[in-house]
Formats: C-alpha cells, structure tokens, sequence
C-alpha cells in the first residue's frame, strides 16, 4: 500500500520510514481491535455460561444436554484467531435444563 503525507500543503508519497511508521501502526491497530473483539466475544460466552451456573450444583444431576452445551460455549474460542472467524461464530443452541 502506498501511503501520502501532507506537509505545508503540499502532498507527496511516504518516504520508506514513513510508509514503516504507518504500517506498524496499522498493525497494532489491527491487534487492538482483534483483542477487543475477543474481549466481547468471551463477555457474551461467560454470560451465557452464568446463566447455566446453577444446573451445575452439587444437589442436581445435569443433563447430557447441558454438558455438551457448556462444553461447547468453553471451546468457543477455540480456533478464533481473526476478527472476521470471530464475527462469523454462531453460539450454540441454548438449552432449558
């Protein structure tokens, strides 16, 4: 990509430091939002694992059901390593009890 910088007015192509400069901020913009993106999609699995929290207790017996389901919303990351993979995730099912 070729970048243009603007000085006094006056608009020429980036030099090879400046094109560097620009890219490595691209770059790290790119990760903070991947990283931001991750952060949402694990605030929507962990809310919808807490709702579920309590089929976990010691005096109930889960249903398979709700095993695999739970299961299923701990791996949900997994694999999820571009913004476009993570937008693309369907959350399975949920499951009454």
């Amino acid at each position: 990509m070729s970048y243009k910088v603007q000085i006094n007015n006056e608009v020429r192509d980036a030099n090879s430091e400046e094109t560097a400069y620009f890219e490595a901020k691209k770059k790290k913009h790119e990760e903070n939002y991947f990283i931001k993106t991750l952060n949402d999609f694990r605030i929507r699995r962990n809310f919808k694992l807490q709702k579920t929290d309590w089929t976990a207790s010691s005096d109930l017996t889960m249903s398979d059901e709700m095993k695999t389901y739970r299961q299923q919303l701990r791996d949900a990351t997994e694999g999820l390593d571009t913004v476009e993979k993570i937008e693309a995730y369907t959350f399975p099912t949920e499951v009454s009890k």
